[in-house]
């Protein structure tokens, strides 16, 4: 493991998350707008008044796939979750003015734990399922970004309905550039929040990490089925993340 990610690791047991700059070149970016522009719903996507979410796009050609083990951000996921993670959903978003996030909250608990376990600074809770963030425009105050609360996945639960701080610590918005990725653990305390903007759209591209043991559950569910063209174009590293793994116990 190179100095780098191991920096970024310590941050995802410290804080919780973890900001990579300048992950995505600007063709890339743009590139991705146009493809987010050309996504048409199926299965359980949405288009709604003011936002719009397409999941597992990497199903649905093979320009998607680089997007799943981009240099620094397949280091850090598989750092913080086994050289035989996978990936378990990729989504894309596009946030209109209008927009309203999702209220604190924290995706996905292993087991409760007490806090005063977690609070003990030598005690390393290991992480199951990490999200990547991609940022496709320059997040601002008024452009939807993500609240979190660093250290709130010391909690050792999810947080209660009206909770809106940990410790006394409010969540506080990421604000970044286009390019960058927030890279957080599944535990973290963390939120939405309003396009408050008169005209402009939020893009963004999540990348969901979990580990081996973790279920892939690609909607539509009993209905899904890979696109033999993006399995042809894959790598093998491509074709483990979407699932193609040596055998284990439970295989």
């Amino acid at each position: 493991m190179d100095s780098q990610t191991r920096e970024r690791l310590a941050a995802l047991h410290h804080q919780g998350f973890v900001l990579l700059p300048a992950v995505l070149a600007p063709a890339q970016i743009s590139e991705l707008h146009v493809a987010i522009d050309r996504l048409t719903p199926v299965g359980l996507d949405y288009q709604g008044l003011v936002d719009d979410h397409y999941k597992c796009v990497f199903n649905r050609e093979p320009f998607w796939l680089t997007f799943l083990d981009l240099p620094e951000v397949i280091e850090l996921a598989e750092a913080a979750l086994g050289s035989d993670c996978h990936v378990i959903g990729q989504t894309a978003w596009r946030s209109r003015p209008g927009f309203v996030g999702g209220e604190l909250h924290a995706d996905y608990l292993a087991l409760e734990l007490p806090e005063r376990l977690l609070a003990d600074p030598a005690f390393e809770l290991p992480m199951q399922v990490c999200t990547a963030h991609l940022y496709l425009d320059d997040i601002d105050a008024d452009l939807c970004p993500t609240l979190v609360i660093p250290g709130s996945h010391r909690a050792g639960r999810k947080p209660r309905p009206g909770e809106t701080q940990w410790h006394g610590r409010e969540a506080e918005p990421v604000l970044c550039r286009a390019g960058d990725v927030l890279f957080f653990r599944s535990d973290l305390w963390h939120a939405g929040s309003r396009n408050r903007t008169a005209d402009r759209s939020r893009y963004l591209l999540q990348v969901h990490y979990g580990r081996r043991m973790v279920a892939q559950k690609f909607s539509p569910y009993l209905h899904f089925s890979f696109n033999p063209a993006v399995l042809a174009a894959a790598t093998p590293r491509q074709r483990r993340l979407l699932g193609e793994h040596a055998p284990a116990e439970y295989d």
